[in-house]
């Protein structure tokens, strides 16, 4: 009789476990992963710049160089343009605080023709085809919302095309500089983000010369403003591997 009992509550175990079961509540799906601005990203930027060429006609002679009268010149040339390129970078988050390095490469369509020389068949072509920079970047996030500042070196390619009384002349240079500005970014999702940047950019100066007599020479100062718009695409890490407990 004893060995009966003990054979039926063991046969019923499997159904009380089952039981049981069924009324425990259902896991909860993991929580989504928390938005961070840390980690790798590339992607690409789109505008529209405007700056200053500002430049001097010089006269050199066996006494020395003198620039030529102002009375005759204008120094300045306005140039303008679409900007647009690619970048790739890394931040790191400190709580609210986001530290970044980025690198930049842009073409631009900035160019400019002026006649330096009034009543005088001298017209200068000013251009930078190419530019780019490293720059930092310092910001405070609100959640998904980055407002930083930025700034660093910036390194363009200048294009200078000159036609003196008929004659050509094309001399191209780098030039490297400095750049500073601030924007505001925001994160999509976990991976996307939108971005929106003012930079301000000085050039070193330029040297031009001979240009077409053997005693002219002309000097550039380049001056520019940015604004653009752009997307990124952080990768965001591989979570850790699961633990699967064996018994």
């Amino acid at each position: 009789m004893l060995k009966r009992s003990l054979l039926a509550s063991v046969g019923a175990v499997p159904f009380v476990v089952s039981a049981l079961a069924a009324d425990l509540p259902a896991a909860a799906p993991p929580p989504p992963p928390t938005f961070t601005w840390t980690g790798v990203y590339l992607g690409g930027q789109i505008g529209y710049g405007w700056g200053e060429d500002s430049s001097n006609i010089w006269l050199s002679g066996p006494l020395g160089s003198v620039a030529f009268p102002a009375t005759y010149t204008s120094g300045s040339t306005q140039t303008e343009g679409v900007i647009g390129g690619a970048h790739i970078g890394y931040n790191w988050q400190i709580n609210q605080f986001v530290l970044g390095l980025e690198g930049r490469v842009d073409g631009t369509s900035l160019s400019k023709s002026t006649q330096p020389v009034y009543h005088l068949q001298y017209n200068v072509t000013t251009a930078a085809p190419v530019q780019g920079a490293i720059l930092g970047r310092v910001g405070y996030a609100f959640d998904r919302t980055l407002v930083y500042a930025t700034g660093g070196g910036v390194y363009s390619w200048i294009q200078n095309t000159y036609n003196v009384l008929g004659i050509n002349n094309s001399f191209s240079t780098s030039r490297s500089g400095w750049t500073v500005g601030g924007g505001v970014e925001y994160g999509v999702d976990n991976n996307w983000s939108l971005r929106a940047e003012y930079r301000y950019t000085k050039l070193g100066y330029t040297y031009d010369g001979t240009i077409v007599f053997p005693n002219v020479f002309q000097s550039h100062r380049w001056t520019q403003n940015q604004v653009q718009v752009g997307f990124s695409y952080k990768f965001t890490p591989a979570p850790p591997a699961a633990v699967v407990a064996k018994y």
